[in-house]
């Protein structure tokens, strides 16, 4: 069965597919940082969380130096927050009668 690397998706956030990953590597981008800025792969909502592992595979797959291979931090798992609920979560200051 041949795999279509176009339809098989490294980072499901952000819908990069394997073809894309490849893509980058082949036109120079050898660690995490240079495939996320070429592609946007661990930018979406897991942060890396869930591709950066093949990420890495496919870089050591591809015989890329091993001293290039540079972790990036893992990042929270962003959560979208409304300022109505920052506002609600601030500390309430008591307001002075000055008359």
């Amino acid at each position: 069965m041949s795999e279509n690397k176009e339809n098989i998706y490294v980072c499901r956030c952000e819908e990069i597919t394997v073809a894309d990953i490849e893509r980058a590597i082949e036109a120079g981008a050898t660690t995490l940082t240079a495939i996320k800025v070429r592609t946007n792969a661990g930018m979406g909502v897991c942060q890396g969380m869930t591709c950066r592992k093949n990420i890495e595979r496919m870089l050591r797959e591809r015989k890329v130096d091993p001293g290039c291979i540079k972790h990036s931090p893992y990042r929270f798992p962003v959560r979208s927050v409304s300022v109505a609920d920052l506002a609600a979560d601030a500390p309430k200051k008591e307001v002075e009668d000055h008359e």
